[in-house]
């Protein structure tokens, strides 16, 4: 790259980055170079944004240099790890995308069973480097979702009800401040800044590596149960009954999606992740429930059960998302969205119905500030197309569907599945909790410099 030339986007120009340069060991793209317009897309075709300067980063040190080197220059902020968030908060107009997706490194300890990652790493690499050892934590229900961006929000996947959230299997961070400092967040330092990344998403530095639980898991067994579209207000009811007494070795969701032949159709999705055998015993009354058009259960590697999703939602398309749990899963609010669901105008899209519970319920040692930790259900309604012409039908489609369900949500919502949706909608996705993350983003990051999130604004 020609470091003499000058960096302009939108009103913002500032100089070259010869400060940011002299000390950097990553790649530093500007519009124009090779490789700027691949690395400003991100999972969602919707979000279309300029940064004036990606900053490509290999080590802490580069996080550090590019963090002092946007506050010199007064330069939002967008970070990127996996670049998976509907929101698209990984990248900004006008600013600098400090971009960690070079750095992915997974480090397994086996005696100790815990993994250091870089927080480049999606939760394909993760596993990939734990598996090799039997070992995993819950991470997540595609692969090419980041764990960095994932965990910090929350974090639930096949081994919730088990392990607990991603974010609860946080053991200490390396954490980049808004002073560009860097600094380690455990129970032992700085343990108030451990709980605020315990679901606070990036409102309080950047983490550029953390250590993680890991946890014993071998075989499972999981897959799908499809029945055609016209049984899917008995299935979801089923489901609903069943979920009551299911074990924490279980996380199963359901779903209204269309087949990859076209056919809508109800499914339930899921996974156990104990001993075959006894799995076999508890879905049992799932398999015989009905007349499935295809039952795909079956005992999987747990890698192969992380990516069973990943065609459904392929990076690049548009992506526009509403969610939020529910104040139960009442028959009149099945019949509802399953009713909505016939109009949806693209085959790509899904609406899922997630329960929590079990292990999900239960904080770990030193507390988290994902606040939401009662039995319910959780409405996340994905509505996914790959053609820009069809934008404007598929949100107004999701709108009305969103407008539809109002009166049975609880006004909570889990905070990776919210979009851009306004400051009243981030209080209820940190709770309970709101207060006391706004006096912590006080003291980490007073003039707001981490801001590309579900914002907590230190006024």
């Amino acid at each position: 790259m020609n470091t003499e030339k000058a960096m302009a986007s939108g009103t913002a120009t500032i100089p070259a980055p010869h400060s940011l340069r002299e000390n950097f060991k990553g790649e530093i793209l500007v519009e124009g170079d090779a490789g700027y317009d691949k690395e400003r897309k991100i999972w969602n075709g919707m979000i279309d944004r300029k940064p004036v300067v990606i900053a490509q980063c290999i080590e802490t040190s580069d996080i550090q240099y590019a963090v002092k080197f946007a506050k010199e220059n007064s330069l939002l902020i967008s970070v990127r790890g996996g670049g998976h968030n509907v929101s698209g908060n990984a990248v900004c107009d006008s600013g600098i995308m400090i971009d960690l997706s070079l750095m992915r490194s997974v480090k397994v300890d086996t005696e100790k069973k815990w993994a250091i990652t870089e927080m480049g790493a999606t939760w394909g690499d993760f596993d990939k480097a734990t598996q090799q050892h039997g070992l995993a934590t819950t991470g997540g229900l595609i692969t090419t979702t980041g764990v960095a961006g994932l965990t910090l929000g929350g974090g639930v996947g096949w081994l919730v009800r088990k392990h607990g959230l991603s974010c609860d299997n946080i053991i200490e961070a390396d954490v980049v401040t808004a002073d560009g400092n860097l600094v380690k967040a455990s129970l032992q330092e700085n343990p108030d800044l451990l709980w605020g990344i315990r679901g606070g998403g990036g409102n309080f530095g950047i983490v550029s590596s953390m250590k993680l639980q890991l946890h014993d898991v071998g075989m499972v067994l999981g897959g799908m149960i499809l029945h055609t579209r016209d049984k899917a207000k008995e299935v979801i009811r089923f489901y609903r009954e069943f979920m009551k007494t299911a074990p924490e070795e279980l996380t199963l969701y359901t779903g209204l999606l269309t087949s990859p032949d076209g056919v809508p159709v109800v499914g339930m999705i899921g996974c156990y992740c104990g001993d075959i055998e006894k799995g076999e015993a508890v879905l049992k009354p799932l398999r015989e429930f009905g007349t499935p058009i295809a039952d795909m259960i079956q005992p999987l590697p747990y890698v192969q059960m992380q990516s069973l999703l990943d065609a459904g939602f392929p990076h690049g398309n548009r992506y526009y998302w509403k969610s939020g749990f529910l104040k139960e899963l009442s028959d009149e609010a099945i019949d509802t969205i399953v009713d909505q669901m016939a109009s949806n105008p693209s085959p790509y899209s899904a609406t899922l119905f997630e329960f929590y519970g079990g292990a999900a319920t239960r904080e770990p040692e030193g507390g988290t500030s994902y606040p939401h930790r009662q039995l319910q259900f959780d409405l996340v309604i994905i509505s996914n197309w790959p053609d820009k012409a069809d934008d404007e039908v598929n949100i107004a489609w999701t709108r009305n569907i969103w407008e539809a369900v109002q009166p049975f949500l609880s006004n909570k919502v889990y905070v990776n599945a919210l979009g851009v949706e306004g400051k009243d909608r981030v209080k209820e996705a940190y709770g309970e909790n709101y207060q006391k993350m706004l006096e912590l983003k006080r003291k980490y990051d007073p003039a707001n410099l981490f801001r590309m999130n579900q914002n907590i604004e230190p006024d």
